[in-house]
């Protein structure tokens, strides 16, 4: 029998990881004698949710089980979430779903609209009653939504890996003692098999995370053994608890893929939006770059924050009337404005020409000439010649920017955002392989 148990909400701002807890579980349910038929599944939901915790990932394990050992799981579960979560922190409402056999295609449904979408926990409880599948939760039910969404995401096509290794509890809260020119040198080595591992245009380590929780580094990559070989060349100078290889949807654009058509705009989803730029893109306060875009239904604002780096300028390059696709995730600034979206990435289509008139050169000197006055023509100020028979000439000016999809810096990029580094190396299906080798310790 195969049983999926998804796990959502064990953290908290303070501190914890759901990954952390999936990871120990590794190792019980491996002690128990029983195979995992998938690796250890990250699965990152919608990104705009406002109460997410970090990456809004919640996770799935999928094992070989018997309806004999179905109970002693269940329970080994349950007592890891007991024990390990960041229970008591406002925020942290721990949940679990256990699915025998494959999910429904309403729990798959669920799962894929999730990644777009605000979903309540009443909708995930009536999918879980009406298949018959166990659950639990505690203190706020919202976690359901995450535990349930991750178990139906079986990740039949795109998807990536990710190693993450975890910090021994007395580390916990200090600096992490990862060498950054050992990152470095894995990056230009490994590099299109391994992604978003340093940030050259900002100097800085993506392998790392900065806050009190339990994951040391976590490095990203297009198969198992990529992520594992580059583990292998990174310079760590303090011990490690444990490590885990993940199969996941991170970097692969799932929640803009998976957004039905002519789906309305509303705060909290993921949208992507065609349609050409009504006005001159305008830099506020911050170093923030803001433009609107016309599209089918009406206007919207878009937004590069000063995260985004460079990107800024190639949104900042816009003309009214180029051709674009907006991807991001659309918000309310305030109560008293409009929606925004916060741009993760454009697809520049078609760019407008930009010429400017330009007064005549002087045939002596070559330089542009001056207005002589209305009906005068035009006067070169260093020669004095008068040329009464020329005119302006149309002068077509070369533009900053190109066709072609562009994304923020590396350092701002969501967990769920497809790098340029992907494209093209894109997954059309999983082959169903179990785990094999060294993909976790101990």
């Amino acid at each position: 029998m195969q049983l999926h148990i998804g796990i959502d909400d064990t953290d908290s701002t303070k501190g914890g990881c759901t990954t952390y807890i999936a990871a120990r579980l590794v190792e019980t349910i491996t002690k128990m004698g029983h195979r995992f038929f998938d690796y250890p599944n990250i699965i990152r939901l919608n990104p705009n949710i406002p109460y997410k915790t970090r990456g809004n990932a919640a996770l799935a394990l999928r094992v070989d089980a018997s309806n004999e050992s179905y109970g002693l799981i269940q329970e080994a579960v349950l007592r890891e979430i007991e024990q390990t979560s960041d229970l008591g922190r406002e925020g942290t409402d721990p949940a679990v779903v256990f699915v025998k056999g494959q999910p429904t295609n309403e729990i798959k449904q669920f799962s894929r609209r999730a990644l777009w979408d605000v979903l309540s926990e009443k909708h995930a409880i009536r999918i879980i009653r009406s298949a018959g599948d166990s659950a639990a939760a505690y203190g706020a039910r919202i976690g359901l939504v995450g535990a349930l969404a991750a178990v139906g995401q079986t990740l039949l096509r795109d998807h990536t890996y990710e190693l993450v290794a975890y910090r021994t509890k007395s580390n916990r809260g200090t600096p992490r003692r990862v060498d950054g020119d050992s990152v470095k040198r894995m990056n230009r080595m490994t590099t299109p098999d391994t992604f978003n591992s340093y940030d050259f245009e900002n100097k800085r380590m993506l392998i790392t995370p900065h806050g009190p929780d339990p994951v040391l580094l976590g490095i990203r990559g297009e198969t198992a053994g990529a992520v594992r070989k580059a583990f292998s060349m990174i310079r760590i100078h303090e011990p490690i608890e444990r490590w885990v290889i993940f199969r996941t949807n991170q970097g692969t654009d799932a929640h803009f893929l998976s957004i039905p058509m002519k789906t309305p705009i509303k705060p909290g989803r993921a949208v992507v939006v065609s349609g050409a730029a009504s006005d001159v893109p305008r830099r506020t306060a911050g170093g923030h770059v803001f433009f609107t875009l016309r599209h089918q239904a009406g206007e919207l604002d878009c937004a590069a924050f000063e995260p985004t780096g460079k990107f800024r300028e190639i949104v900042a390059g816009l003309l009214p009337g180029d051709r674009v696709t907006v991807y991001g995730g659309a918000k309310k600034r305030s109560a008293n404005q409009s929606l925004t979206v916060n741009l993760e990435k454009i697809q520049i289509h078609q760019l407008i020409d930009k010429s400017d008139l330009e007064n005549p050169t002087c045939p002596s000197c070559h330089k542009h000439m001056k207005s002589a006055g209305r009906g005068q023509g035009f006067r070169c100020a260093k020669c004095s010649i008068v040329s009464r028979n020329s005119n302006k000439t149309l002068v077509k000016r070369s533009r900053s920017v190109l066709p072609g999809t562009y994304a923020p810096a590396l350092k701002a990029h969501r967990h769920l955002t497809k790098p340029l580094s992907r494209y093209g190396h894109e997954k059309k299906r999983w082959d169903h392989d179990p785990p094999s080798g060294d993909w976790h310790y101990p």
